[in-house]
């Protein structure tokens, strides 16, 4: 079986350092890898129109943000193919099919389902689009039958859900045309989920609490200096919490013991540093300040990257252009098979019309004409 990935994000705005840990930055290291026949990252316009169906316009303008951050961070065209969600219309079809094996009560109980629609606050009125979009997720991964997904921490309930549609999709129809994917999780604890810099449990855009991959040195300085800390850690000799401290937890998603020598050499580690905040006598200024410059280190390369790519729009057009009609042939492979498998590949089937043949030759008497 070939080692297929499937991953993507949805196109609301531009990507920030908590999609760069939770799952861009590993797409690069596995595409690079040479371990995998196919990868196929995805920006799924359509599953942000569930939520953002009165201003498609935000969606729009966010597709070559997107395809724009994920070319800088990395992503070759040559080794993987980027699609657009929306022109690939076998992947409705699909949703359509799986919608039979799944009860509002499942959807009811996944808790990331139940997490998205608190945020959002619908209410009562929950889009069915959004509602059931598991099921579009699932529709989505196994088009291009991934074998390997990788994901942030958020989405594992959503996998399952695929899982569950595979295997009852197989058991109902006596096929094994659908691939049962496996999570990748980020092996950093810290990557799993990337808190905001206020604090909050989560980064978000709506939130404003991001830092964003195309964002200026400038910016990133900024809003780091204005990140929030152990809020006991009033002076500088006070003992600090390392732990749900969000300034320690970016440090342990991106720093490097060699960036040590250069930007803050009286430590020779991270461990080192947080025992001396734990102890007191370190401040938050200096914390963040090296923060920054561990930032600044990794940012910087996408930066310069992202500029060259925004003087050659056409390039990532045509990227995208090309990324989707490979993804199209993959998907149309797989739902000529799941129809099959359903038996509902009528006008393929010749077998369907021998027997409609037999059966009303043997049962019909002869048609009259006007003749007669």
């Amino acid at each position: 079986m070939d080692k297929i990935i499937l991953t993507g994000d949805r196109p609301t705005g531009r990507l920030h350092i908590g999609h760069y840990v939770g799952s861009l930055r590993r797409r690069v290291e596995l595409q690079d890898s040479g371990e995998f026949d196919e990868i196929y990252i995805m920006i799924a316009d359509a599953q942000a129109l569930t939520d953002n169906f009165d201003n498609p316009e935000k969606v729009r303008e966010n597709i070559m943000e997107v395809a724009l951050d994920y070319l800088s961070a990395g992503i070759d065209p040559k080794k993987s193919h980027i699609l657009i969600q929306s022109q690939i219309p076998e992947l409705t079809e699909l949703t359509f099919y799986y919608s039979d094996l799944v009860t509002v009560s499942r959807l009811q109980r996944n808790p990331t389902v139940k997490a998205e629609l608190g945020m959002r606050g619908f209410g009562e009125s929950i889009p069915v689009g959004f509602f059931t979009y598991p099921i579009s997720q699932a529709a989505d991964i196994t088009a291009f039958k991934a074998t390997t997904v990788p994901v942030g921490e958020d989405q594992a309930p959503m996998l399952e859900q695929t899982r569950e549609i595979v295997r009852k999709f197989n058991s109902v129809y006596q096929t094994d045309t659908l691939v049962e994917p496996e999570i990748l999780l980020p092996g950093n604890n810290a990557c799993l989920r990337l808190p905001g810099t206020d604090g909050r449990e989560k980064m978000s855009k709506s939130l404003g609490n991001c830092i964003y991959l195309s964002d200026s040195a400038p910016e990133v300085k900024k809003k780091v200096m204005s990140m929030f800390t152990d809020p006991d850690h009033l002076r500088v000799e006070d003992p600090g919490k390392v732990e749900g401290n969000p300034v320690f937890t970016y440090l342990d998603a991106f720093c490097r013991d060699e960036f040590f020598a250069e930007y803050a050499p009286d430590y020779a580690s991270l461990d080192e540093m947080k025992d001396h905040y734990r102890r007191g006598g370190l401040g938050d200024v200096k914390v963040k300040k090296f923060l920054n410059n561990v930032l600044q280190e990794t940012l910087e390369p996408i930066r310069i990257r992202r500029a060259a790519f925004e003087k050659d729009i056409p390039y990532v057009y045509e990227t995208l252009k090309k990324g989707t009609a490979a993804a199209e042939r993959k998907a149309a492979e797989t739902l000529d098979e799941v129809k099959r498998a359903m038996r509902i590949n009528y006008f393929e089937d010749s077998e369907w019309l021998d027997a409609q043949i037999r059966k009303y030759d043997n049962n019909s008497a002869p048609l009259k004409t006007a003749a007669n």
